[in-house]
């Protein structure tokens, strides 16, 4: 079966203007286009465009879409499998957002006591939803799925008391490292105790440490502008480099 593009834009449920904007980044290329100068496309484009829809709803980047769909390496089962996984994960997160924000609106309502524990757990899915929706891909990609489920289900275990730690932790780390690039020397002891209070702040929630994981981490900060843009924004500019020379050299001692 064959479409135009304002039939293939009415079964994806997207826009024409959409599907142009498609072909013209080489995202997706219609089969031909015919005599009368229309864009036809067939299942095999069909099945690309269900492909690239399932990666925009994981919030993956068009640039990278297209160097993931058009690689030789490309295997369609094997990504929708790893699609159903993530949006089994996300409908899992949102059930538990869903139960704790009707909870809410039933305490206001009805005055039903709704415990903190309850309001703090509802809190945690929502920022292990953020982090997945933010780096969920790339950390996945670095350290594997098993890896990044033992650390999220390590953060929903994390106390009040503890999660106020980490918090604390994080801040003590942004000061130090503040502090040591004032002296700008990332192999000096100032330097070193930020190091030492990211690794501290890393295993509230990893399930194991290792300097080599901790390096690599590290390293993401700095290829990678979400991450950068994290430490930048919260101590100054050139913040995720010099943290990841003092992570480089911490972890070879």
């Amino acid at each position: 079966m064959t479409y135009t593009v304002q039939k293939l834009a009415e079964l994806a449920g997207v826009s024409k203007r959409t599907l142009r904007y498609y072909d013209q980044i080489g995202l997706l290329h219609p089969a031909e286009i015919n005599v009368s100068g229309y864009r036809i496309y067939t299942e095999k484009e069909v099945d690309l465009l269900q492909q690239i829809l399932f990666f925009r709803e994981l919030d993956v980047d068009l640039d990278t879409i297209k160097s993931i769909i058009y690689s030789p390496d490309f295997d369609r089962k094997k990504a929708l499998e790893e699609h159903r996984d993530r949006l089994l994960e996300k409908q899992e997160h949102i059930q538990m957002l869903l139960g704790n924000v009707g909870k809410s609106i039933e305490a206001m309502e009805r005055k039903v006591t709704m415990s903190d524990s309850e309001k703090f757990k509802g809190f945690k899915e929502q920022k292990i939803a953020e982090n997945e929706a933010n780096y969920g891909e790339e950390i996945r990609e670095a350290y594997g799925k098993e890896a990044v489920e033992a650390s999220n289900q390590k953060f929903r275990g994390l106390t009040e008391e503890q999660y106020k730690k980490m918090n604390e932790v994080e801040q003590r780390l942004f000061e130090k490292l503040k502090t040591a690039m004032q002296a700008g020397d990332p192999t000096a002891s100032e330097a070193l105790h930020a190091a030492e209070l990211h690794r501290e702040w890393l295993e509230f929630t990893w399930h194991a440490y290792s300097k080599e994981a901790h390096a690599g981490l590290a390293e993401m900060y700095v290829q990678d502008e979400r991450f950068a843009a994290y430490y930048e924004n919260n101590i100054m500019e050139g913040a995720a480099q010099f943290l990841r020379d003092s992570i480089r050299y911490y972890t070879k001692l």
